[in-house]
Parts: C-alpha cells; structure tokens; sequence
C-alpha cells in the first residue's frame, strides 16, 4: 500500500474510534474494556500470523522488547487517557492527545537525532491552533481547578507514553523485527499488563451483551486495533515519526463530520475555522516542499560560456 493509503485509513478508521469508545463507557470498567479490545485483537493477530506462516519465535531478550511496546503503545497510555476523561471533558482530552505530534519530534531528535524542518513545526503549530478554535466554546467554558489540571497531568502522561511507544516501534524496525508478529505480542502482553492492573484494583471484569458494546468492541478491536496500527506503524517507519503523528491532529476534524452525520452536530464558526486551520497545517506538513531545479543553473551555464569569447582565438589573431 502507499504511503497515501495507509494515511487516510488511519485517519478515517481512528477518527470515528473516539465515537466507538463512547459506547464502552458505561457498566464495564475501562481497564476491563481495554482488556477485551486488545486480547481480541491479539487473537486475530495470532491467527493470521499462524495462516501466514509469520514467525512468532523470538528471543527473551526480543520479548522485553515487545512488552515494552505493548505497555506504551496497547494499554497503559489507554489506562492514563481513560483516567483524564473522568476529571476533564473529552474536548480537553483531544487537544491534550494531539500533543503527540510535537512529543514525537523531540523524542526523534533524541531517541535517533532525527532532524526536524521548520515545515513540520509550522504545519504542527496550525494543527494545534485548528484543534483548540474546534473545541474552543467548550474550552472557553472550562474552570481552570484541581479536576482539570488532575485530568490535563493524567491526559499529558499518557500522550508521552503513547509517544514512547512509537519511538518502540520504530526500534522494532531498526532491530529488523517483522512488523504484525511485534504488534501481536505488544498487545498480548498489553492487554495482560492491563488485566493485572484491573485486578490489583478490585475492577470487575463484566461484560456487557448489548448490541452498541460487542458492536463498538468489535470495531474498536479490529478496526481500531489491528488494521489502524498496522497502518499507522506502516507510515511510521517509512515517512517518520514527526510526520505520521501528524494524523493524530487529524482526528477531531474526522469525528466532527461524523458527529454531524450521525449525532446531528452543529456547525459554528468556529468548527469551520477549526478545519481550515487543522487542513492548512495536513498540507504544510505532508507536501513535499520542490527542490530548486538544477537544469536552470546548468543552461546559464552553458550561456555564460557560449557568450564568452575564446581568448586563445584572439591572441592567434592578434599575433597573426
């Protein structure tokens, strides 16, 4: 798949996730929830790796590995953003989350001395302006106490863990270690982290039968989970952290078309400004900026040396 592709599937399938996790919050814990939507989607792993004959055998020393990707990128950092929505709106915890982007190019720049160009940054920074002008009536309305900064510290965590996670993944890669049979044993040990938490807290592992909780579970597991982070893990690798994460921004802008659809959200002044800023910054990021063409300087060139006169010709001439 091109790079394109595997953009636009993240974006879309992750941008109508944060619907699909609304309707997991209710009588099942979150950290139960967390738990059935990654040991699901290591299920599936597990069978197409086995159908595919993709290797599942790796060293102790590989398995460290994996289970450090999977507690940052498939449980914990989902424990920490769960957490932030019980003390702040989901509003906060989108413009929070759209941090990764700028976590992830200073963790670049540390983690692989990645150098980041004034193009990302810019296109970044018009991200971010364009989430907090969506979100703004929202924001406006929130009172800066102990709730908020508690949830904004929990939301802010687990973005940087998010964010150490890729910087995992993208190790995986430099350690040559194959893409779906990481993300396997990421989530595996992921959703077992996540269940051990749940116990040691007392957490109930419910489950709920109604259609919208096994529907969303399913999405979010398959969806969500399997096809979304292979995508996103794909682009990672090839066009690099700094630019990839750039999808996160493009998140909000994906669930507002779809809250208008199927919620009937109303658009206001700020929305559209919002998306504006929010595309402005995608195309600032993504477009290949055009390199200065050589051809020009090589045709002035050769003018420059056709308009000079032969100075040995003269010197014949004159002494002839």
């Amino acid at each position: 798949m091109n790079n394109t592709f595997l953009y636009l599937i993240t974006v879309l399938i992750w941008g109508s996730t944060w619907i699909a996790i609304n309707y997991q919050l209710g009588d099942v814990a979150p950290e139960a929830s967390i738990v059935y939507r990654f040991g699901l989607a290591a299920i599936i792993l597990f069978t197409y790796c086995k159908l595919k004959g993709l290797r599942l055998r790796f060293s102790l020393r590989h398995h460290l590995q994996f289970f450090l990707f999977g507690v940052t990128l498939f449980s914990f950092n989902y424990y920490l953003l769960y957490s932030a929505q019980q003390h702040i709106n989901s509003a906060l915890t989108c413009i929070a989350f759209s941090m990764i982007m700028f976590f992830n190019v200073f963790n670049a720049r540390i983690w692989y001395g990645t150098r980041i160009t004034k193009q990302v940054y810019l296109g970044g920074s018009l991200g971010l302006l364009g989430i907090v002008t969506l979100f703004w009536p929202q924001v406006s309305d929130t009172k800066l106490g102990a709730e908020t900064l508690l949830g904004l510290g929990f939301c802010i965590v687990g973005t940087l863990v998010a964010s150490t996670g890729n910087m995992l993944s993208m190790r995986n890669q430099k350690l040559k270690l194959p893409l779906i049979p990481a993300m396997t044993w990421g989530m595996t040990y992921g959703a077992i982290f996540m269940a051990i938490i749940a116990m040691v807290q007392g957490k109930s592992f419910s489950f709920d039968y109604t259609f919208s909780y096994v529907s969303s579970l399913l999405y979010l597991s398959i969806f969500g989970s399997v096809i979304a982070f292979a995508s996103y893990l794909t682009l990672l690798n090839r066009i690099g952290a700094h630019k990839a994460s750039y999808a996160s921004v493009m998140f909000p802008a994906v669930a507002v078309i779809i809250s208008t659809v199927v919620e009937g959200f109303s658009w206001t002044t700020y929305t559209l400004v919002g998306l504006l800023f929010i595309l402005a910054g995608n195309l600032v990021v993504l477009i290949r900026p055009k390199k200065p063409s050589t051809s020009g300087s090589s045709t002035a060139n050769n003018t420059n040396s056709a308009e000079k006169p032969d100075t040995n010709k003269i010197k014949l001439k004159t002494q002839s």
